[in-house]
């Protein structure tokens, strides 16, 4: 499956009778899915479906997706109360010869309410139906589109994301060369610190001493911690290859690699050892920063 990222942006049109539908949806980063649409009046029915359309084709993100309907011709009609204008009309013209003034014009007597009937055209329940599926299918086809261009942005990602795991192999390796790691310079050093400490203090007992200098050793090695970076290595390649929506879990491997990168930190004895966690934790950190793009 591809890798995708969760930022995009998408266009659709479609058209049912006299409506033309246009659907502008947009996704960015989310911690789930998270759906909002705004919809025209009257389209309140394709909200159902298509949130479950969404749900369908996206696991993560924050999508945002606008409706515009507009009608072509006329929206609205208009019709004329014959009988009440007549009625209105009678009445008018015998009130004005019994008073001998003139009769109100045509004009006048059209602004009485309920003469002129103004109402929005509406469409038949077949129509309302023809136009909530062709918004629907212009929706769909909306999010096609989308997850096209997630995935182009995932198939980038994958590749930012593989050259970050290239330096952190590359300084995992590092760490395991360091001739400061091999058996003979550890003894040296600890042969070295406990000369050192009976010099000055010849009170100290040396069995005692020699337990201690072990301790010291076993919490100075850090094979653990390289061991599992090596694991977490593997598990990241595995992921990316996989695809599909992965990045929970390779942000949940940036906090081990983390983990794994302060531990190596904390335990180096050696300055050199200690400048490659560092670098790992710079590398960690902009892995991680990536992958807040992956679905």
């Amino acid at each position: 499956m591809p890798l995708a990222s969760m930022t995009a942006f998408a266009r659709a049109a479609a058209s049912a009778g006299a409506w033309r539908l246009a659907w502008e949806v947009r996704s960015v980063n989310g911690k789930g899915l998270d759906v909002r649409l705004r919809l025209p009046p009257g389209f309140d029915a394709v909200e159902a479906e298509a949130r479950a359309s969404a749900g369908r084709h996206l696991a993560r993100g924050s999508l945002n997706a606008t409706l515009t309907a507009v009608r072509e011709g006329e929206g609205v009609s208009v019709a004329v109360n014959q009988p009440a204008l007549e009625a209105l009309l009678t009445a008018a013209q015998a009130t004005a010869r019994k008073f001998s003034v003139p009769a109100p014009s045509l004009d006048a007597l059209l602004t009485v309410k309920g003469i002129v009937e103004v109402s929005e055209v509406k469409e038949s329940e077949a129509e309302m139906r023809a136009l909530a599926a062709a918004a629907l299918a212009a929706f769909e086809e909306a999010l096609f589109a989308l997850c096209a261009m997630r995935a182009r942005e995932g198939e980038a990602l994958r590749a930012v994301l593989a050259g970050r795991l290239d330096a952190i192999e590359a300084l995992v390796a590092a760490a395991e060369a360091l001739p400061e790691r091999g058996v003979e310079a550890v003894k040296a050093r600890l042969a070295e610190q406990v000369r050192a400490l009976l010099a000055a203090t010849p009170a100290l007992d040396p069995d005692r001493l020699h337990q201690e200098a072990v301790l010291i050793a076993t919490r100075a090695d850090v094979r653990e911690e390289l061991d599992r970076l090596t694991a977490h290595l593997a598990q990241a390649r595995h992921l990316l290859a996989e695809g599909g929506p992965v990045g929970r879990k390779l942000d949940f491997l940036a906090q081990e690699f983390n983990r794994e990168a302060n531990t190596l930190c904390s335990k180096s004895d050696s300055v050199a050892l200690t400048q490659i966690g560092l670098d790992l934790k710079l590398l960690v950190d902009q892995f991680r920063e990536q992958i807040q793009n992956v679905e």
